[in-house]
């Protein structure tokens, strides 16, 4: 009778455990990994990108690239107004998106 509720009070701080584990184990594969892609994807295109790129900023501000330093971009917004960015302000997807549309 004693060994059997010791064997009950045992096992339930690992019964406990494992619903913690698959809560961490979910939040990795749908949380933490996908962003980790994320950043590489968009540090890999910052790279890539060069002279005469469009762009579109985060706060949505379109414009052609005209010069690359090592951590900003001097973009060229229309009517010869050049504005300075930081890499980080370039927007993936909406950069990516306007560079597969068609120039009007």
């Amino acid at each position: 009778m004693i060994s059997t509720i010791l064997l009950q009070a045992g096992g339930s701080g690992f019964t406990q455990l494992i619903p913690m584990v698959l809560i961490i184990v979910v939040f990795y594969f749908f949380m933490i990994r996908p962003q980790m892609k994320k950043q590489k994807e968009h540090k890999k295109y910052i790279e890539e990108i060069g002279v005469n790129s469009r762009v579109v900023t985060t706060a949505g501000i379109h414009g052609r690239i005209v010069e690359v330093s090592d951590k900003t971009f001097l973009v060229d917004v229309g009517n010869g107004v050049k504005i300075r960015f930081d890499k980080t302000a370039i927007s993936l997807e909406a950069s990516k998106a306007l560079n597969t549309t068609e120039v009007k």
